[in-house]
């Protein structure tokens, strides 16, 4: 039972009770058909209507308190149980009320006048308390729809995300024991460094697969043993440049987005040393622009390929966000939302 909940119940207990001793109102005037049998009085009316308030806010807590008292019975299906069990809280209201009302202020003229008056109200309180139950359970059956229909599109988002991730393990995998075979054979000495670097790399690779964002600084310190693994491979035909300000450091990217993006520059584009592959990483406005001069390869590199759809995808689905895309005839510019 939660706070709306609670004020539901009081507002319909109140409105019900409202409208079912409306009548008594009538004994105001003097010449009315009631005036003959009852004669107006603020207290006896008071305690009829908080009586009345008292028994319509009962039979909501009995019957709409998750797990316990009516609506354990209304759980297990048991509705004949729940029904007498309702029925029978009715109608001992009815007669406490009735007895208790005696007590205090006295007969009626008319025999029988006061059980009468209230089986009259508290009949038509309980139709209209039964009108409020079952629109409360509606409403609780839809809240709960929502809510496992929001568990399951965030354990698929969940899967998705995980199957994309997935992927970076392997792509990235085959490019670096293929570029370590032959380091071993040309420079055993450099090999110890990249085995270095490599070893860096797969430990922030595995160790923040489950986080799906880190801070700029994590990822940027991880792209620098990428860069080195690229320095021993390539010599100087690739240079990255970063250019990010401290105060930026902080800021949020979705993890392991930078080096797929240094990698399709690599693998897709020619370097040499009289024309080297160029890779800028600066901010602007809000978003990580990853930059590289655009020197086509005459033959496209082998690969599994995370890709930049896949980029996109663990974007649109962590983020709701879309990375944006540019070539020109000079560049392709890649832009990351920063959050």
């Amino acid at each position: 039972m939660n706070k709306n909940e609670r004020k539901l119940y009081f507002y319909s207990a109140f409105l019900i009770t409202l409208v079912v001793n409306s009548a008594k109102l009538m004994a105001l005037n003097s010449d009315g058909i009631i005036a003959r049998y009852w004669q107006f009085n603020i207290g006896e009316y008071g305690f009829q209507f908080l009586y009345n308030m008292v028994f319509c806010l009962l039979l909501l807590y009995l019957n709409l308190s998750e797990g316990r008292y009516l609506s354990v019975l209304r759980a297990s299906k048991q509705y004949w149980k729940l029904y007498g069990l309702n029925a029978l809280v009715v109608v001992a209201a009815m007669v406490l009320g009735s007895i208790i009302h005696s007590m205090l202020f006295g007969t009626l003229q008319l025999p029988g006048g006061r059980i009468r008056g209230y089986f009259a109200r508290f009949l038509l309180s309980s139709v209209m308390i039964a009108v409020v139950i079952r629109l409360v359970l509606l409403i609780r059956e839809s809240r709960n729809k929502d809510l496992i229909n929001e568990q399951l599109n965030s354990a698929y988002l969940k899967a998705q995300l995980q199957l994309l991730q997935e992927q970076l393990n392997p792509h990235f995998l085959f490019n670096t024991l293929s570029s370590l075979s032959a380091i071993v054979r040309e420079n055993p000495s450099l090999a110890q460094n990249y085995i270095l670097h490599l070893s860096k790399i797969f430990r922030y690779t595995l160790v923040g697969s489950g986080n799906s964002l880190v801070t700029l600084e994590k990822e940027l310190e991880h792209l620098k043993s990428y860069v080195q693994l690229l320095k021993m491979r390539l010599e100087h035909t690739v240079l990255v440049h970063i250019n990010i300000s401290q105060d930026l450091m902080s800021w949020q990217v979705l993890h392991l987005s930078l080096q797929p993006l240094v990698e399709n520059a690599v693998k897709h584009n020619r370097a040499t040393r009289s024309e080297p592959l160029t890779v800028e990483i600066y901010e602007e406005d809000k978003w990580l622009i990853i930059r590289n001069n655009l020197q086509p390869a005459t033959r496209e590199a082998e690969g599994t390929g995370i890709g930049l759809a896949n980029l996109n995808e663990r974007y649109k689905l962590q983020l709701h966000k879309e990375i944006e895309i540019q070539q020109t005839t000079a560049y392709f510019t890649v832009k990351l939302p920063l959050i």
